[in-house]
């Protein structure tokens, strides 16, 4: 490559680039005559309850959005383990002994949002260890069809969405992954399918609504509903504002992919883009795992937004599960 095409490359990058770090400056454009921020170009980091306990976390949150690189915050407010994390009011939560406590929302989300944060709840679904135990069910998993889990997720989403936060957003709305591709699950599909229009049904209009799905849902292969998870690409665009594909380049087991973190995302979400018109917002990945040899974590993460931008993702959030985020607010800045 002659010098002329080095220099004119460069300058596309850092033209990318600069449009992604300030998103929070010249992308989401807020409506305080509505009494809502705008969802849309919005750069975000995910925080577990005990992460914004720790005052390190804190104050390197709040560092990164006096500098302009992130102006969104994920919490969770259900977990994993199947904890309710904020002091909630739903019966069977309280009965199965779910309520942590551990935030004060009607504390946190005033002061995030009084240093113009937009702040998404994340919900974990049917992954439950207590509600599975309550239930008898056995393992960690509770079905997606089963009316006492969907009930029981309905109210807390519905509380929820009356705490404050600009956007819900479902996890694990799923089925368990594992078994073979083969086209025998079309109830599975059904059953997540119900889900979704009981949430848009509730709550649409209410707060935004959106989702995290595997990766490989965007890939052309989903349409012949093969897949255990059950979830479809178009079903769920159809009930949900905003779809976040998890595009890890570490959970991929093809060594191109692994080894090309701008391929992951831009194959990805190009193929998303061929099927459906939504607005994905992708969680990018921020901890360092199976990074390719010769490349930084910052040159990781870097190369997965440029992706994200030229395939025309709507803003991006970065996952990492202890929510250490210093290289990531390196490669930011």
């Amino acid at each position: 490559m002659n010098r002329s095409k080095t220099l004119g490359a460069g300058l596309a990058l850092l033209s990318v680039l600069s449009f992604a770090f300030h998103t929070s400056d010249h992308g989401a454009q807020d409506d305080p005559a509505l009494g809502r921020l705008d969802p849309h170009g919005r750069v975000g980091i995910y925080l577990t309850s005990y992460a914004l306990t720790k005052s390190g976390v804190w104050e390197g949150l709040i560092a990164a959005r006096e500098a302009g690189t992130i102006d969104t915050v994920v919490i969770n407010v259900k977990n994993m383990h199947g904890e309710v994390t904020y002091n909630s009011d739903v019966p069977l939560a309280r009965a199965i002994g779910a309520v942590t406590g551990r935030l004060d929302l009607h504390a946190l989300l005033p002061d995030l949002h009084a240093r113009g944060f937009y702040l998404i709840a994340r919900q974990v679904l049917f992954y439950d260890p207590l509600l599975a135990q309550y239930l008898g069910k056995g393992g960690e998993w509770v079905p997606v069809d089963d009316a006492t889990a969907v009930e029981y997720n309905l109210a807390i989403a519905e509380e929820v969405a009356s705490l404050g936060f600009d956007e819900l957003q479902f996890d694990y709305i799923r089925y368990p992954d594992g078994g073979e591709l083969l086209p025998v699950y079309e109830d599975r599909y059904a059953a997540v399918d119900r889900f979704l229009a009981q949430v848009s049904d509730r709550l649409r209009g209410q707060i935004i609504l959106s989702a995290d799905l595997f990766g490989r849902v965007l890939w052309r292969w989903n349409e012949r509903r093969i897949d255990p998870i059950g979830q479809s690409l178009e079903e769920m665009c159809h009930h949900l504002d905003f779809l976040s594909p998890m595009l890890y380049p570490s959970h991929y087991v093809e060594r191109a992919y692994q080894d090309d973190p701008y391929r992951v995302v831009r194959d990805a979400l190009d193929a998303g883009n061929t099927r459906v018109r939504a607005n994905f917002r992708p969680f990018l990945q921020a901890f360092d795992r199976a990074i390719p040899a010769g490349m930084s974590l910052e040159e990781y993460i870097r190369e997965q937004i440029r992706a994200a931008v030229e395939s025309g993702a709507d803003g991006y959030l970065f996952w990492h599960p202890a929510s250490e985020y210093s290289a990531l607010y390196r490669a930011l800045r």
